[in-house]
């Protein structure tokens, strides 16, 4: 048998196939003139055929879409057809590194691998990041297309323009980035690629006679992406020449290494013992190592301008990486770049041990999980009911559904988290304005010098038509303020709304999709805060309040939430040897109230006759006992109904 041969650079040793392979080797790769992939398994060989690439052939891009539209499927497509990954024997959402992400197949945290494809009989280096699709995570998708100078706008033909594919395109037009539609998913039966192709005409008044039609999950016509690339993304600017300036877009920590910093060089060239020197802060660090993405960590001799990669320094605190920070080399005075707007906790929830003496460890786990998601806003508090915990802040409901199943995933860890709440501003005539996210920090009595605020977003709703009249009563419903109503053809509208957030916190995407039947979409964004008729609602045990079960809601809300919240208690309730008073309070006024019965000894069974004055004599003294119990006791509530009352409030 004649072994065949790879294409190498031009003095590169050849060798035959056998003899390339190398598993235990971490490889670059590259596609020939024939386009057909192939692989370069000499490491030195394929090094120096990242050295030689000029900035000219380089390419930094990203792929925005919405969530389940195809992303991740065809990011392992063209990893598989430039080599860098093993086609037979590579996984599924390869570049997805969470098992929360396997296993609910969406994104989280963004991505980034760099590919070496040949055209042309030339070299070019492809950096690709894959975002997420998801509006809790709208920040990533931001850092990300700040390296990019291209991005591919996903589109599942079967779906059409869906809400996350408006908000990430018009974050790629403001940073005048160039869009490449595709479409994906074409050989379904229910794709109806022409309708398609009309709203993305007509809604974002590109240029559809160059659309892509792909398949990622069969892997038909992908091939045609890398050379689009090539061709419609433009190289990123810059001159290695100039001093160093580089821009830091991600960072995570390793037990191991420190502070792990993924950058795109601007301008000037970094390397292994480089002094750098942190813009904004000041703080100056010595570089360890750096090298690129492939698709895991891969050690370069240095990195240039127009490149994506990563560094590791002297970096132990990962609070020092801000995302945005512009880095130089040290005694170099440059104009710092653009930042980004640090993200805010739009959810608010308790979380506590089910199991007190758990607490350092659980305290030990969030730690980690926070080392490598600085998004999440970590506080301590306590709970009359529920003992020590934490006050946690999260980007939306998904991002802290998705922390709640990575520590349990990773440490094997629950909490009991309370009902989610926002965060309110309380402004008084002297000009003084506080943010509360706990509702026990909420006044309970509104004072004069008061005014209360609510967050409110700017909900983007893409339906179908025909479910039109269903939407708006059930936004109308949420306190919604209609500002558009825009039909994207025939057949699919989209709605924007001013919806208080408390209302989307508190399972709006699920009714939706429920009047929808699924075929809802939904995208906001923040719009700011609006006077509003606020009030705390608390739940009160024979005359105390549980701070457990205390939230803050529109007036108009608080009774029918009183009724419900007290209705579903009293059946948790265990009863006692004395009658227990549940009560919904707002301002001193009770709202609602239900009364379990106490427990009744018949201390009367030993009388079987005589005069009625000795039952009546038994009866009065049982009932004198009770009555003392009853001021004398203070009731506390186990923490396996606090986790049943809240367990049963977030499935209905």
């Amino acid at each position: 048998m004649i072994p065949r041969f790879r294409f190498l650079p031009k003095g590169a040793f050849l060798k035959p196939t056998s003899l390339l392979f190398s598993p235990g080797k971490r490889s670059l790769s590259g596609t020939p003139v024939f386009g057909k992939p192939e692989k370069l398994r000499d490491s030195k060989a394929a090094l120096s055929v990242l050295e030689s690439i000029p900035k000219e052939q380089i390419r930094n891009w990203a792929v925005i879409a919405h969530i389940d539209h195809g992303k991740s499927t065809l990011s392992d497509c063209l990893l598989k057809l430039t080599g860098v990954i093993d086609k037979n024997n590579a996984k599924n959402q390869f570049l997805d590194k969470l098992a929360v992400e396997r296993r609910r197949g969406i994104t989280v945290k963004a991505q980034t691998c760099s590919m070496i494809y040949y055209y042309e009989n030339k070299p070019y280096l492809l950096n690709l990041i894959d975002t997420p699709g998801h509006v809790d995570f709208r920040e990533e998708v931001m850092h990300s297309l700040a390296a990019c100078e291209g991005c591919i706008l996903l589109v599942d033909a079967s779906q059409g323009i869906q809400a996350q594919t408006l908000s990430n395109f018009y974050m790629a037009f403001a940073q005048n980035l160039v869009v490449l539609p595709v479409l994906n998913k074409v050989d379904l039966p229910t794709a109806d690629v022409e309708r398609t192709l009309d709203q993305i005409e007509q809604t974002f008044e590109l240029d559809i006679s160059n659309t892509l039609f792909i398949s990622s999950k069969s892997g038909k016509n992908v091939e045609k992406i890398l050379p689009e690339i090539v061709h419609r993304f433009p190289p990123p600017q810059g001159d290695k020449s100039k001093p160093l300036r580089s821009l830091l877009i991600d960072c995570w920590y390793n037990n191991y290494q420190g502070v792990i910093s993924l950058v795109r060089l601007m301008d000037g060239t970094l390397q292994k013992g480089q002094k750098l020197m942190s813009v904004n802060t000041g703080r100056k660090y010595e570089v360890q190592q750096v090298g690129i993405m492939y698709p895991d960590m891969t050690e370069t001799s240095q990195l240039r301008a127009g490149q994506v990669g990563y560094i590791v320094s002297n970096m132990k605190n990962i609070d020092e990486a801000i995302i945005g920070d512009t880095f130089t080399t040290v005694g170099q005075s440059v104009e710092p770049l653009p930042g980004f707007s640090v993200p805010k906790p739009m959810v608010f929830v308790g979380a506590f041990p089910t199991d007190s003496s758990d607490f350092e460890r659980l305290n030990d786990c969030i730690e980690q999980l926070t080392l490598n998601d600085r998004a999440i806003h970590v506080e301590k508090e306590t709970s009359s009911a529920l003992g020590v915990g934490w006050r946690l802040g999260f980007l939306g409901t998904l991002h802290l559904s998705v922390f709640v199943e990575r520590l349990q995933d990773e440490y094997g860890r629950q909490l009991l988290i309370t009902s989610p709440t926002v965060p309110y501003l309380t402004r008084y005539q002297d000009g003084k304005e506080e943010i509360i996210s706990n509702p026990n920090m909420f006044p309970s009595r509104r004072m004069k010098n008061q005014e209360f605020f609510e967050p409110i977003v700017e909900a983007t709703i893409i339906i179908p038509s025909e479910y039109l009249g269903d939407v708006i009563k059930l936004c109308e419903s949420c306190r919604g303020i209609q500002s558009d109503c825009t039909f994207l053809s025939e057949s699919r509208c989209m709605l924007k709304y001013q919806i208080p957030l408390a209302h989307l916190v508190e399972d709006f995407f699920g009714k939706l999709k429920g009047q929808t039947s699924g075929y809802a979409t939904l995208d906001y964004e923040d719009a700011g805060y609006a006077p509003a008729d606020i009030v705390k609602l608390s739940v009160h045990v024979n005359g105390q309040s549980v701070d457990a079960l205390c939230t803050v809601v529109h007036r108009s809300l608080a009774l029918n939430r009183g009724r419900e919240w007290i209705h579903r208690l009293r059946d948790l309730l265990p009863k006692q040897l004395y009658e227990v008073v549940i009560q919904a309070v707002v301002e001193t006024k009770v709202l609602a109230r239900q009364n379990i019965s106490a427990l009744r000894k018949n201390v009367t069974a030993k009388c079987y006759g005589g005069d009625w004055t000795r039952k009546q004599k038994l009866l009065n003294k049982q009932k004198e006992g009770k009555s003392r119990l009853r001021q004398n006791s203070n009731m506390s509530i186990d923490k396996s109904v606090f986790y049943q009352f809240l367990m049963k409030k977030t499935s209905n």
